[in-house]
């Protein structure tokens, strides 16, 4: 479980961005490294297998994962209700609705952009948005005019270090209602269940029907019953997953995704009415500007719906404030090239962003659409080299002339490539790829013995003393499982107590899926 942080401030960089589809002043020193690229299709097969890994409640006959047993049965039962299945998010063992719903969302997001490229892995694709919208399901309809939104004590939870199999922590419930209101995380779960809807509209129309009903009935109740949910629902829930954005953002994500699912206008009129106008430099699990602005772009650039202009504009603004080299760039890269935004869980915000910069390129591409960052111009392989690959950027001071060669100053970005090893550790920040990768990730169900390994219980301390505090690696190798992270530096210490830079979580996962499957449809090994 990683608690956010607001976001942080960041100098931009002087620099100017130089790639070879970008040229500045009448400068042209570019260089795009030829070398080769990741195994990009094998990335997105274990990103896609570490859901598995993360599973709650009853697991089926074909689970793969086979370190991992049922869990989390009697889940519910404290409001006397089913709420079993779902996911746990990170390294521990709580149910938080707020991001699992974000994770639903963008994971059928991938699938709805990318489901092309991925082959025969969309079936397992799909299936990881449906383990978790069948426990979304549950939570909206259990009881009328209650959202679930929560299992199992935070506090309690992280005083242990237990694999799930044996948690005896209280699964205590939580939830939002009219008396309780939850606006984020309503709408949140509108946008995961409208998403999934188009996800399973060929493959199973019935579900996605269903999908639909309970995405329309969830944004009315956000909309009827404002407030933050963190505010209303006690536990100490807030702690860990604090709305710190509020809910405008989510009811904006919310109508965006159910316009484009339902074809409904009164979800566009209700978009215009928000004048959500913050402008942003992240996209996140709290905080969802960039995602719906980038979202609803593909209406203003693929289907030339005016009306949709300014969410267009913004979107674009987003990726001023992302690019190194941009005027208004607000955001710092590490010297290996990482773009950093927090100490805690960064390369969740990597994995967003390089899918919001990845998915806007496709619609500049389909509609031909160019832009500017002040001077700098911007193409779609512009973003796509920012978002895969290692770019050389130039820096241009006032001696500087086309004379001079670039070559003495370069500084590499790449995103999804630093993930996956083109780093300065040489390391891939996804577990079981690579050559190299995390040890000791900060995840209970891989640091502890499987029930299969060691049948016997093993409780709270015990987990703590033998295992947490083991200088060995974890013995079950979470595969697929993205870590939070390096530091601003490109260090990295492998250390399990380290949540910030150890933990995976689900939603860093699920960004990085579509993004995958992109580059493995373009990038052929």
């Amino acid at each position: 479980m990683v608690i956010c942080s607001r976001k942080m401030s960041s100098s931009s960089r002087a620099l100017v961005l130089i790639a070879a589809v970008l040229s500045v002043a009448s400068c042209s020193c570019s260089h795009v490294v030829a070398a080769g690229h990741p195994d990009y299709a094998d990335a997105l097969a274990k990103s896609i297998l570490f859901f598995q890994g993360q599973r709650s409640g009853r697991l089926p006959p074909d689970q793969a994962v086979k370190w991992r047993s049922n869990s989390g049965l009697s889940d519910g039962s404290a409001a006397n209700v089913d709420l079993t299945g779902g996911y746990y998010d990170g390294g521990d063992n709580v149910k938080f609705g707020f991001p699992m719903a974000f994770t639903t969302t963008m994971l059928s997001w991938g699938i709805v952009e990318y489901g092309g490229r991925m082959q025969g892995l969309v079936h397992d694709a799909r299936a990881a948005v449906r383990w978790a919208a069948d426990y979304l399901l549950k939570a909206a309809t259990r009881t009328p005019g209650v959202l679930y939104v929560g299992v199992g004590d935070p506090d309690a939870d992280h005083r242990c270090w237990e694999r799930p199999e044996d948690m005896d922590t209280p699964r205590t419930v939580y939830s939002v209602s009219a008396s309780n209101p939850g606006s984020d995380v309503a709408a949140e779960t509108a946008a995961a269940l409208a998403a999934a809807a188009l996800v399973f509209k060929a493959a199973d129309p019935a579900y996605s029907k269903r999908l639909v009903t309970t995405a329309r009935n969830l944004m009315a109740f956000a909309v009827q019953h404002p407030g933050k949910y963190s505010d209303h629902i006690g536990g100490d829930v807030g702690a860990y997953y604090a709305s710190y954005s509020g809910y405008q953002d989510e009811l904006l994500w919310g109508s965006a995704w159910l316009h484009w699912a339902t074809k409904n206008s009164s979800y566009l009129d209700y978009l215009n009415s928000l004048g959500a106008n913050d402008g942003v430099d992240m996209f996140s699990w709290d905080n969802k500007l960039a995602g719906a602005r980038v979202l609803l772009s593909r209406r203003a650039l693929v289907d030339r719906d005016r009306r949709l202009e300014p969410f267009r504009r913004q979107a674009e603004d987003f990726i001023c404030s992302i690019l190194p080299g941009s005027p208004s760039s607000t955001t710092q890269y590490t010297p290996g090239g990482m773009m950093y935004k927090s100490g805690q869980a960064n390369l969740q915000y990597v994995t967003s962003a390089s899918f919001l910069l990845t998915t806007f390129a496709k619609y500049m591409a389909v509609s031909n659409h160019t832009f500017s960052c002040q001077s700098v111009p911007v193409t779609a392989k512009t973003l796509r080299a920012l978002a895969k690959k290692q770019v050389y950027i130039c820096v241009v001071t006032s001696s500087s002339s086309c004379m001079e060669p670039c070559m003495d100053k370069r500084v590499r970005l790449h995103q999804v490539d630093y993930i996956l090893g083109k780093n300065p550790l040489g390391m891939s920040y996804m577990v079981g790829y690579g050559a190299r990768f995390p040890q000791k990730i900060h995840h209970r169900a891989s640091s502890v013995p499987s029930v299969g390994a060691h049948p016997a219980r093993i409780g709270c301390q015990e987990g703590f003393r033998d295992y947490f505090n083991a200088a060995s690696a974890n013995p079950n190798v979470h595969i697929g499982a993205v870590v939070g992270g390096p530091d601003q530096h490109d260090a990295f210490p492998d250390d399990r107590g380290d949540y910030d830079r150890s933990e995976p979580t689900t939603y860093t996962n699920a960004a990085l899926v579509g993004c995958l499957a992109y580059f493995a449809g373009s990038y052929k090994n």
